[in-house]
């Protein structure tokens, strides 16, 4: 059976989160992204308290590596059931599907969750922002309230595009107040993200520069597994522009709904895996694509 690797993103990350892994074989990776990071990753996963774990670059890395731990047992173990003609990722994730996918090595994929996470943090701090996300709206309402909003002169955009109902906007305080306000003139209603900066929006583009220099000097393989990107949710191979696409995520949409149907669409996978913490991205399949059969690798036990 055809089956995708999918890779959640951050905000899935839970004090020790690391603890359900940390006595299998894979566990062993923890000790190369510490070293490529710069970071204590046994202790991020382990010990590390919950509203630290919050921290951009450390949610990140902690996400980052969970996913990998989740892959690296489930290949060992031979759990995948299926031929995996492809791989995607949930922002952050994208990293992760990456190296799933065979395009990044472990390591050089850890320095650029590090340099990515540390860029976002320093980004977010220089300029305040924030996010949510509207539920029980169509996208294109979304799109012109958000427009209308801007047009007032309150930062806002949208920037993750999740599943039907399900779109997130990032901006500055006052213009996601501005658009909470104004929700139920779409039918909708915010749910606000407790996050550090208004991600996948302008507000990036500081980071999206420290990003592109280390993108440019980290080693792609010239050919992989395809990868759905989430800037323009097409598949990817070892010809295409990868610290390009990285760069643009940054401050670009996430589309994370028209990747699962490309998945599922053009590129016929049947079983679609979430591999790392949580299950958040199987919740946003079976509402994009119900008829696909979804799994979720969230601990070994999921791999019995």
């Amino acid at each position: 059976m055809p089956i995708a690797l999918v890779f959640p993103g951050q905000g899935t990350q839970k004090e020790a989160m690391g603890e359900p892994w940390r006595e299998t074989p894979s566990w062993e990776l923890t000790r190369d992204i510490s070293e490529s990071a710069g970071e204590d990753v046994p202790e991020l996963l382990l010990r590390t308290p919950g509203e630290q774990l919050r921290r951009t670059d450390l949610a990140q890395l902690a996400v980052f590596t969970v996913s990998l731990i989740a892959h690296s047992e489930a290949v060992r173990r031979d759990a995948l059931a299926g031929r995996v003609v492809a791989c995607a990722g949930h922002s952050l994730g994208e990293y992760a599907a990456l190296t799933a996918a065979g395009a990044l090595t472990v390591r050089d994929a850890a320095t650029l969750v590090a340099a990515r996470g540390r860029a976002m943090r320093k980004a977010a701090e220089s300029r305040e922002g924030t996010m949510g996300v509207l539920v029980a709206a169509p996208l294109d309402e979304v799109t012109a309230l958000a427009e209308r909003v801007r047009t007032d002169g309150c930062a806002v955009w949208v920037a993750n595009v999740n599943a039907p109902g399900q779109t997130v906007v990032s901006g500055s305080p006052e213009g996601i107040a501005r658009i909470e306000a104004e929700a139920p003139s779409i039918g909708a209603k915010m749910i606000r993200l407790q996050v550090g900066g208004a991600f996948h929006s302008p507000y990036m583009a500081p980071a999206a520069d420290t990003l592109r220099t280390a993108l440019k000097n980290t080693a792609f393989a010239p050919a992989h597994l395809p990868v759905v990107a989430n800037v323009d949710a097409e598949p990817h191979t070892g010809d295409s522009d990868w610290p390009d696409l990285g760069t643009r995520q940054l401050t670009s949409p996430v589309l994370w709904e028209r990747s699962v149907r490309t998945l599922v669409g053009p590129l016929g996978c049947r079983r679609l895996v979430e591999l790392g913490p949580g299950r958040t991205l199987a919740g946003l399949i079976r509402r994009i694509a119900p008829d696909a059969e979804v799994v979720s690798v969230d601990g070994p036990g999921a791999l019995d």
